[in-house]
């Protein structure tokens, strides 16, 4: 069953925040009236899973600007996540917040847990600022994510969620024309 168009669930968990007192509680109630990523990503001190937080870290600035919040979440504690920060390079960039879902509650509520193995699925989940997830994609171990194109899906959710009667074409970059669905124009694309 889909998650899309359904809202988030309630939760709260420890998390690591770079630059803060490094350790943070985060509840749903901390993304009212705010875009969201929710990045689930196996584990901390891994293969793929780095390459893809320091690629989601090189972005961050770009996700800011836009007014989006992002949360990696992994069944590691904030104490793991925090060790990894300190101790590897391409985490160290990491300024968002990193959320332990040691008790598996986030990752049942978005349906990724890996069932007998304790650790969430590589999923990204985008959710508007009613707490609705607009977007969501799940991949393979072995596939990794782009933070680049999940900038573009966060810009083409807020231009749909700003102009509700207008929706985004593939491959649609920001300033690009939508289209305006009607009777008119359907069978002329």
């Amino acid at each position: 069953m889909s998650l899309i168009n359904k809202s988030i669930k309630s939760f709260t968990a420890d998390a690591f925040k770079p630059g803060e007192d490094d350790f943070v509680t985060v509840t749903e109630k901390d993304l009212a009236g705010k875009w969201a990523i929710f990045f689930f990503y196996p584990a901390d001190f891994t293969f793929v899973c780095p390459t893809e937080l320091g690629d989601l870290a090189d972005h961050h600035e770009e996700f800011e600007k836009r007014g989006v919040e992002i949360y990696s979440v992994s069944t590691d504690s904030h104490w793991t996540h925090k060790a990894w920060h300190e101790s590897s390079e391409t985490i160290s960039k990491i300024k968002y917040t990193m959320l332990s879902d040691d008790q598996f509650h986030i990752s049942k509520n978005f349906k990724v847990l890996r069932k007998g193995e304790g650790r969430a699925d590589r999923a990204t989940f985008i959710v508007d600022p009613n707490g609705v997830i607009q977007a969501m994609e799940l991949t393979a171990e072995g596939i990794g994510r782009d933070a680049a194109d999940l900038l573009r899906k966060v810009k083409a959710a807020q231009y749909v969620h700003n102009n509700p009667d207008e929706v985004c074409p593939a491959k649609w970059q920001e300033g690009e024309d939508t289209l305006t669905p009607s009777l008119d124009l359907s069978g002329k694309i």
